[in-house]
């Protein structure tokens, strides 16, 4: 962690070298989610409601899988854009250094910048979580936290396996989207609002539901989701990181430099 928090203060301070363009791009990154949770808010406007979820339900769990995706990107980036360490043969670096390899790649890149996502999108979380008739408790407090760091375990788990494909395909695969951009995209919304086979796959396979939607109906006392046993539910997201990053370790096993 000592090493991981160096790699953060190095690459922070080279930011800060060019403050004003670091601002600006800050603010920026404030614009995306920012006119994404303006479509939410015209489509309130004009239906009301979403197959039974009213406007700061669906924008509670649009404010969750922002800000974990924001997080993500903010310090997992190293492993999002890990297919440029493979085509460079900088990897070949890693190995011989003396720590281990997840820990230098998450602490290969950082994009500070986009703490502007980040910041709006706890913004929203706070704002939505004052706006609803929902009689807080200390457990419901810990469940709202807990969908958020596993939706951030989750999101860290698929950049980790689309980084691991780059072993063997060197360039990286913008399929993997379908699962980060796109993950992200149909979770900011409840799933069930979409097909059955849709809700399965990101509840049993890539466990999003375990963050957005079971505890989110505890949350709010839905029913259904009234057992406090699915305030633990978002602890699956850890059960998937390993899995993710046993791939990775395969990957590290199996890989040739390119001789760059």
């Amino acid at each position: 962690m000592s090493l991981y928090l160096k790699y953060m203060k190095i690459i922070l301070k080279s930011e800060l070298q060019y403050r004003v363009s670091f601002l600006l791009l800050t603010l920026g990154q404030c614009l995306t989610p920012f006119t994404t949770f303006a479509g939410v808010y015209f489509m309130f406007e004009r239906f009301g409601q979403l197959k039974g979820w009213s406007f700061y339900e669906v924008v509670l769990c649009f404010a969750v899988t922002q800000m974990a995706f924001s997080f993500t990107e903010c310090f997992g980036r190293g492993f999002d854009t890990f297919s440029s360490l493979v085509v460079s043969g900088d990897f070949d670096r890693l190995l011989v250094r003396p720590r281990g390899t997840v820990i230098q790649v998450f602490g290969s890149r950082f994009e500070f910048a986009r703490i502007g996502r980040l910041l709006l999108s706890a913004a929203v979380l706070i704002w939505a979580a004052g706006n609803l008739e929902v009689d807080w408790t200390l457990l419901k407090g810990i469940t709202l936290v807990l969908m958020v760091v596993s939706g951030i375990v989750i999101f860290t788990g698929i950049f980790i396996l689309a980084a691991s494909v780059s072993f063997w395909t060197v360039q990286g695969l913008e399929i993997a989207n379908i699962f980060t951009d796109g993950g992200r995209e149909m979770t900011q919304y409840p799933l069930n609002i979409y097909h059955k086979w849709v809700k399965r796959l990101f509840t049993f396979v890539i466990p999003f539901g375990c963050v957005n939607y079971l505890p989110l109906l505890y949350i709010l006392g839905r029913e259904g989701g009234d057992h406090p046993l699915y305030a633990a539910v978002p602890l699956a997201g850890f059960l998937f990181l390993v899995p993710c990053l046993l791939v990775w370790r395969v990957g590290v096993r199996h890989y040739r430099s390119t001789g760059s």
